[in-house]
């Protein structure tokens, strides 16, 4: 699901910003950012994620900032050499001397760079809370989308369990009329010829198998009725058990959709696998 939380604290002398975004994933994929000051808490920042999030392209991005200024260290030697090599330099070639100290801080090694910190304790914590503030702001707003997409998922489920039990009423006329067609069709070609009835009838029962579906129809009925009940439930992660159910009822829609000649059940397979890959879409989104 697609989420995204935010979340700021300041004290123990340094200033932090989280932000926690999220997009639609199969599986979970973390990416974090962080300050080279925080590198080391990559691992538990990590964990905390994955505690709580089970899908979804997740990126994790953390600032640090130190209120009590930048620390850096001016080196005076070299940059009297710069001083002194420039100086020569404008005599030599008869040229004004007029190297300020703002160019002369910028020249390379002048200013030393910002000396590495480790964040004390108290300023860890900090910033944990601050990733946990985030990740509250992001969930929330995932748990948002996931009322809506429960709707469209109960929508969609209830609809193609309407469409599996049409075909399931529909299928004994289908056999019979399988049935009298093949005792038509063995007449005609006979012409009037006499076959014994135990053949004929051993040829009808097994059309009749071939085409027996009533196995396909009622696993399709119990995999709907499952992902009801885990729709239902609200119990935690459930997005792996939907996607294989839905994986299930394509396998059973084309199996009953081989096994059955008839037009018009022909015609509520196509609409049942139609309604079946809106749920595949769907399901990829739920945690």
């Amino acid at each position: 699901m697609t989420g995204f939380g935010a979340a700021s604290g300041e004290g123990a002398g340094v200033a932090t910003q989280a932000e926690a975004r999220s997009v639609n994933h199969r599986h979970l994929q973390l990416k974090l950012r962080l300050p080279s000051e925080l590198s080391a808490l990559e691992p538990k920042i990590d964990a905390a994620v994955r505690k709580r999030l089970g899908r979804g392209a997740v990126t994790v991005s953390i600032t640090l900032t130190w209120l009590d200024g930048a620390v850096t260290a001016i080196d005076l030697d070299a940059a009297a050499r710069y001083q002194g090599e420039l100086a020569r330099l404008a005599r030599k070639l008869d040229l004004e001397d007029t190297l300020d100290l703002s160019a002369l801080l910028a020249l390379p090694g002048v200013v030393a760079p910002q000396a590495a910190r480790v964040p004390s304790t108290r300023q860890v914590k900090l910033v944990m809370a601050t990733v946990e503030e985030a990740l509250d702001a992001l969930i929330e707003m995932r748990e948002r989308e996931g009322g809506a997409l429960l709707r469209d998922l109960s929508r969609n489920g209830s609809t193609l369990s309407k469409t599996v039990a049409k075909i399931g009423k529909r299928m004994p006329r289908v056999v019979r009329d399988a049935q009298a067609g093949l005792k038509q069709r063995v007449e005609t070609l006979l012409d009037g010829a006499r076959v014994p009835e135990a053949d004929l009838a051993r040829e009808i029962a097994l059309i009749a198998d071939r085409s027996d579906v009533s196995e396909e129809l009622s696993r399709l009925a119990s995999h709907i009725d499952q992902i009801e009940n885990r729709l239902g439930s609200g119990d935690g992660s459930v997005g792996r058990e939907l996607d294989f159910l839905v994986q299930e009822l394509f396998r059973e829609l084309n199996t009953l959709g081989a096994k059955c000649g008839d037009a018009q059940v022909a015609h509520w397979v196509v609409e049942a696998k139609t309604l079946v890959e809106r749920l595949r879409e769907q399901v990829q989104n739920v945690e």
